[in-house]
């Protein structure tokens, strides 16, 4: 005859013994692994400079099996950001869905920075990336109080090299903190800005823009810090 006590007693030693079930913290650490291999897959196949990367050359890179780089491509492709082509890999389409998202989230991000930046200052200020040797404005935030100020438009594009925002991106990481231009892309419109440092990938600048001479040792501060504050944001 079994004695209850006895199976419960069984049960509960089975389930005290280590590695009998596993854990929450257990299975979180086990699906961060496999997230950040599959991560590192993703970055592997996007620094291939030259021909596609083979499962081979994923399974060196990433220090697995051929066998865990076949499983950790199935749900990359399955949302279309790898596609197969025989043994090698490249990126997908749905890597031009996700970037393609990259600029409205950064507009929205640098909203608040831009909004106070201009009100305190009192000039257009604006949030330009790097596209190649062009510079382009992504967000522009205009002063509410001001009886004029400058027009500029979204998407505005010039080379680099001209302008206070363009010349700011190409500042080294130990440049001067800021730009100062004088009539290089409008007749009459003066502009300062900084660049924005210390995100990954990310060559862009904060300035501001009017038609009147601006103290650059009174508004360039301020510029640095709206900067400063997008890059503490996107962190």
């Amino acid at each position: 005859m079994v004695n209850p006590r006895s199976v419960g007693a069984s049960r509960l030693g089975a389930l005290a013994r280590p590695g009998a079930t596993r854990t929450p913290t257990h299975t979180s650490r086990e699906s961060s692994l496999t997230l950040e291999r599959g991560l590192a897959v993703l970055q592997a196949v996007a620094d291939s400079e030259s021909e596609a990367p083979t499962i081979s050359d994923l399974a060196t890179a990433i220090g697995a099996s051929r066998a865990a780089v076949y499983r950790l491509l199935v749900p990359l492709q399955e949302r279309g950001l790898v596609r197969r082509e025989g043994s090698r890999v490249r990126l997908g389409l749905g890597m031009l869905r996700l970037a393609a998202r990259v600029v409205p989230q950064l507009r929205m991000v640098a909203a608040p920075m831009l909004h106070t930046l201009a009100e305190e200052v009192g000039a257009t200020a604006h949030l330009t990336v790097a596209e190649g040797d062009q510079a382009q404005a992504i967000a522009v935030v205009e002063p509410s109080w001001t009886t004029y100020h400058v027009a500029y438009r979204v998407g505005s594009r010039h080379p680099l090299e001209r302008g206070a925002a363009g010349r700011a991106i190409l500042l080294p990481a130990n440049g001067a903190p800021w730009v100062v231009s004088s009539g290089e892309l409008q007749a009459g419109a003066f502009g300062i800005a900084a660049p924005v440092r210390g995100v990954p990938e990310l060559r862009a600048s904060i300035g501001v823009v009017a038609l009147q001479k601006l103290v650059d040792g009174e508004i360039g501060p301020r510029v640095v810090r709206a900067a400063a504050d997008l890059t503490e944001a996107l962190r």
